[in-house]
């Protein structure tokens, strides 16, 4: 994973080159979604800096906003849920895919080389130059597939009484 002062140094030129300014509140922000591993959404950020700094009185706003300046900018990644909104992870890792369960929300990050070679195939084949892709593959994990059977079977049981 990259270094958390290569984020920070990135995130001050950034602002710099865009003359905003540097806050205790955008640093919060960059180092939430750092030292917590996963994908979070904007209120669960707003928490978890809550958590951390207490005094530093960040609101909702500046959490959206500067997770939308961190995206656009490439120090953090997102993956939209349509109406439930995006859940966000720090920027510039390793690339990867996620697997993500309809049930419970958790997400499953997985690097596959076949799928990587494929998409480039499919790339030459269509004569496309691939530059980035995100790929998400949706369904049911297993906890919640043997969860859902134990209920079923449960069910099965109390019917029979």
């Amino acid at each position: 994973m990259v270094d958390y002062d290569f984020l920070l140094q990135e995130l001050k030129r950034i602002l710099k080159e865009k003359q905003l300014k540097f806050t205790r509140q955008r640093e919060l922000i960059l180092k939430a979604l750092y030292d917590n591993p996963g994908h979070f959404s904007p209120e669960e950020i707003h928490r978890l800096v809550q958590q951390t700094a207490p005094d530093a009185k960040v609101g909702i706003a500046t959490v959206y906003r500067t997770l939308a300046l961190l995206e656009e900018e490439g120090l953090a990644d997102s993956l939209s849920f349509g109406k439930e909104g995006k859940r966000y992870e720090i920027g510039l890792k390793k690339h990867h895919d996620h697997l993500i369960c309809t049930r419970c929300g958790k997400i499953i990050e997985f690097v596959d080389e076949v799928i990587e070679e494929r998409q480039e195939a499919v790339g030459r084949r269509f004569d496309f130059t691939i530059t980035d892709h995100t790929m998400k593959i949706i369904g049911i994990c297993k906890e919640c597939r043997e969860a859902e059977e134990k209920n079923s079977q449960q069910d099965k049981k109390q019917e029979t009484l």
